[in-house]
């Protein structure tokens, strides 16, 4: 296990009412003027909107609405929120959503207290903020465990770039399973394989010796590949979006890391697809893991034989460590089919195979948790997903 240290600067409140345990509480430490941020207006229809103003009229706030946060944010979608937080002297944001929502606002956050442009200073400069406005995260939609951390993906518009970028952590979420129950059933899956994906990526970082970590993520890709069959039987199980919720805060609050070198290569590819074509996160991962798994799965043979023996529990015995991999890589394949996801670019209804090169040419490239991958084998993969 190599060196680290941990903290964790974000207070969770789970389960249910959370809400009511959590924001009178938080509310009370901050400042008058709060804006709400979310979405395109779902947590109007579902109650959640009259719930959280209700909080923070009763503790004497100021809301100052942002709503209209798209799935994919993109940046000019940061400056606008960053120019309405100066304008109205925001003391604190509260984001409303899922990751999109979240994400959004920690860069609003390191952009309403500065005057430098976040994307230069952290793509040119290589400097990162230090300052940002306080948040807090009301989560209604899981998967991608954004409350978790202080990375955000956002699409830049003007480069064509959809790219992580570093902003505030939120002081507290609010992770009551209840808020996800009007998510229709599509999303709810998609959102679960982004977890798993997340737990794979990091799974087969290096070291490639097992650690505590590793362990850890086993038996949270094993609660995820359980609990989205419970879902598969019973959308509304209210138990198994439960589990869900906190195995995808577990994937994303640096539990499984510790120790390990991450390499998120399939999320790389599949952001910059999403600068293209605008595309569901969690279905471009499932198309991209088990091509890109097929293309290297020899390259970290025994760490893949390992998932496939202890996450899709597949029998050791008879099999050589190669055969073992790819029993795995094809259980993966199976189980998304499984769930209904997309298997191909096309059947997310992505037709321009043109992209596919910029894609390739423009996508960020990382260590490798088995091989760095060429910009030739990624437009390999990109292809043998249509």
């Amino acid at each position: 296990m190599k060196d680290f240290i941990y903290s964790y600067p974000v207070k969770v409140y789970f389960g249910e009412k959370a809400a009511e345990k959590a924001l009178p509480a938080e509310l009370a430490k901050t400042g008058k003027t709060v804006m709400l941020a979310y979405g395109s207006g779902s947590i109007k229809k579902n109650g959640i909107y009259n719930e959280i103003c209700t909080y923070l009229e009763e503790a004497g706030k100021e809301i100052i609405d942002f709503p209209g946060i798209m799935p994919n944010p993109t940046y000019k979608k940061v400056q606008e929120g960053a120019a309405l937080a100066k304008e109205k002297g925001v003391d604190f944001i509260l984001a409303a959503g899922g990751g999109s929502v979240i994400d959004c606002c920690k860069i609003i956050a390191a952009q309403a207290v500065t005057d430098k442009d976040i994307w230069e200073m952290e793509f040119k400069d290589h400097v990162f903020p230090s300052e940002f406005l306080p948040m807090g995260a009301v989560v209604t939609a899981s998967g991608t465990g954004a409350e978790m951390n202080n990375g955000a993906v956002i699409t830049n518009e003007e480069t064509r770039q959809k790219a992580g970028v570093l902003g505030a952590y939120a002081d507290f979420a609010v992770l009551d399973p209840a808020c996800t129950m009007s998510l229709p059933a599509r999303q709810v899956i998609s959102g679960a394989f982004d977890t798993l994906s997340h737990s794979m990526e990091t799974y087969l970082g290096s070291p490639r010796d097992i650690n505590l970590s590793d362990e850890i993520g086993e038996a949270v890709m094993r609660n995820v590949i359980r609990n989205m069959r419970v879902l598969l039987d019973d959308i509304y199980d209210k138990e198994a979006r439960s589990e869900l919720m906190w195995a995808s805060a577990m994937a994303e609050n640096g539990i499984l890391k510790i120790g390990k070198v991450t390499d998120f290569q399939a999320h790389q590819i599949e952001h910059q697809l999403g600068a293209y074509t605008d595309c569901n996160h969690g279905q471009g991962l499932a198309v991209i893991h088990p091509v890109l798994y097929r293309h290297i799965y020899k390259d970290n043979v025994k760490q893949f034989a390992r998932m496939a023996e202890k996450v899709w529990e597949i029998p050791a015995e008879g099999k050589t460590q190669e055969e073992l991999a790819e029993a795995g890589v094809k259980a993966l394949a199976d189980f998304i089919k499984e769930t209904g996801l997309p298997s191909s670019f096309t059947e997310m209804g992505i037709t321009d195979k043109g992209i596919l090169k910029k894609v390739a040419d423009t996508c960020n490239i990382t260590a490798g948790c088995c091989k760095k991958l060429s910009r030739e084998e990624i437009l390999e993969i990109l292809e043998e997903c249509f």
